[in-house]
C-alpha cells in the first residue's frame, strides 16, 4: 500500500507546520460573497487555497491589534532598506503578511523564507541562498523596490503585484479582483500604517 499523500502545508510564525486552508466561496442571491471552510450545499462555488500568512479572507486574526514584530531582523531590514531605498515599515508589513516573520516558511507553491520568494524571482534578484535570512530579505526588498519604481511609488499596486504578479495588475489596471489579493493588499496597508506608527 503506497504511503498516504502528505497534506499541503505552510509554516508560520510559531514554527508549526500548518495545513494550507481550503476556503469555499460563493455569492448569495443579493451578490454578497460568502467565505466558508465547509462545502456549500446547493451552491455554485469556487475553492481557494491560502498559505500566505495574511491571504485568507476568512482569517480570524485582528490585523488592527495583532502583535507587531518591531525588533526582529532589525539589522538585516535596516540594511536592505538603506540599499534599496524602501521604507522599513513597509518591509516589515510585507514580511508580516507573507511569512509571519518565520524564516522557514514555505508555501505549497514553493515560495520560501521571510519574504516568500519564488525561485525564479530570487534568481532574477541575484539571491545566492534563498534560505539565508539576509539574502532572502535583500532579494525581497530589491524586488519590492523595483515594483515601487515601476508603479511610480504606488504602494497599492506594488503590493498587489508582490502577491499576484505584474501581468494580473497590469491586466486589471490596478488591484485584480481576486479575493486573496484584495485581502492581502488591505492587510498590508493596515500593517504598514501600524509599523510606521510604532517606529
Amino acid at each position: 500500500m503506497p504511503p498516504a499523500e502528505e497534506p499541503k502545508a505552510a509554516v508560520f510564525s510559531d514554527g508549526s507546520r500548518v495545513p494550507v486552508r481550503r476556503v469555499f466561496t460563493y455569492k448569495q442571491d443579493d451578490g454578497v460573497p460568502v467565505f466558508t471552510d465547509k462545502v456549500p450545499a446547493n451552491q455554485t462555488y469556487e475553492v481557494m487555497e491560502f498559505s500566505c500568512y495574511a491571504c485568507d479572507p476568512g482569517s480570524t486574526v485582528n490585523w488592527n491589534s495583532t502583535l507587531l514584530h518591531t525588533d526582529k531582523y532589525r539589522t538585516e531590514i535596516a540594511a536592505a532598506a538603506s540599499t534599496w531605498g524602501v521604507d522599513e515599515a513597509l518591509i516589515r508589513a510585507i514580511m508580516h503578511a507573507e511569512s509571519g516573520f518565520n524564516p522557514h516558511a514555505r508555501s505549497h507553491k514553493g515560495a520560501t523564507g521571510l519574504m516568500q520568494l519564488m525561485l525564479g524571482t530570487a534568481a532574477d534578484m541575484g539571491v545566492v541562498d534563498i534560505h539565508a535570512v539576509s539574502d532572502n530579505i535583500q532579494g525581497g526588498v530589491k524586488y519590492l523596490a523595483m515594483l515601487l519604481e515601476q508603479y511610480n511609488g504606488d504602494i497599492t499596486r506594488a503590493t498587489a503585484t508582490y502577491n499576484a504578479g505584474p501581468a494580473n495588475v497590469d491586466r486589471y489596471d490596478g488591484v485584480p479582483p481576486f479575493a486573496e489579493t484584495q485581502t492581502y493588499v488591505e492587510r498590508v496597508k493596515i500593517l504598514h500604517e501600524r509599523y510606521r506608527n510604532a517606529t
